[in-house]
């Protein structure tokens, strides 16, 4: 029995699949365009990321985290600082590329042909991508400092499609609305900064109030989604079940509205490029 992608998806799916994954390639290819090192720049920037918060927060400033599964040391901290900062970043970089992946591009935008409801993807998967070379890093890091591979790990690709759906359906509406509001890539960039101090991602969640923490967990998508990268790279036990949950419908609820929003603006696209 042949079970191979074009046969169990219709023709037109099987389309878009493979021209999706063309963009998403060219765009990783023209980041780094140029360059000696090409692609290896991506690794070699979360490599360092993860020297440099280590050496700050674990070196210079002496912070302590208490967690059984990881042995008290100088990489601790820096481990844990990074494992919440892969989804974050990997967030921030999709949603602010994506509320100019529509206004960038007229001559796909005005192309009767061209499939406009994959342009907001691109830049979203692109730094998805990018991520994984990051989670490739820490995973290793977190082996060899705790000797240990965590089970728990098999459910880290469903806490990616949570991921997935929240950073795409904001990535249609900011690049929906991009095209009639040329202001929303500066408010975009001054509301992830915000959000970043709303997220326990420098903080552990234990030192917010207790009468907020629930509060930031429920309903802070990203909050509940850095938890458990957490609790599944450096615990190796999943404890935000509940918070989980709640993210996945929010960030569902996000996909449906920023698709139907999309969908709805859409037809207007080329007249107003």
């Amino acid at each position: 029995m042949d079970f191979r992608l074009d046969r169990l998806l219709p023709r037109r799916w099987h389309t878009q699949i493979d021209l999706l994954w063309t963009l998403v390639t060219r765009d990783l290819a023209v980041k780094y365009q140029g360059a000696v090192l090409g692609n290896l720049w991506s690794l070699l920037n979360q490599l360092s990321q993860l020297l440099i918060f280590t050496y700050v927060f674990s070196v210079v400033l002496q912070v302590k985290l208490n967690l059984a599964t990881l042995p008290e040391n100088q990489f601790t901290f820096g481990l844990w600082l990074f494992c919440g900062l892969l989804p974050w970043t990997a967030f921030t970089t999709g949603l602010i590329q994506a509320t100019g992946v529509v206004v960038n591009n007229p001559n796909l935008v005005k192309k009767v042909v061209f499939p406009l409801i994959l342009l907001p993807l691109v830049p979203v998967l692109a730094a998805f991508i990018e991520s994984l070379m990051g989670i490739g890093i820490l995973w290793i890091a977190t082996i060899v400092t705790s000797q240990r591979v965590h089970g728990a790990l098999f459910f880290l690709p469903l806490v990616w499609l949570t991921q997935l759906a929240l950073t795409a359906g904001m990535a249609y509406l900011v690049a929906g609305l991009t095209v009639f509001l040329r202001d929303i890539p500066q408010s975009v960039t001054v509301i992830v900064n915000l959000w970043f101090y709303l997220t326990p991602i420098v903080y552990p969640i234990g030192k917010v109030p207790a009468e907020f923490r629930q509060l930031i967990l429920w309903f802070n998508p990203l909050a509940a989604i850095g938890e458990l990268y957490r609790d599944i790279m450096l615990v190796g036990e999943i404890h935000h079940w509940g918070e989980w949950s709640i993210a996945t419908l929010l960030s569902l609820a996000m996909l449906y509205l920023g698709l139907k929003l999309y969908r709805h603006l859409r037809p207007a696209f080329a007249d107003v490029i």
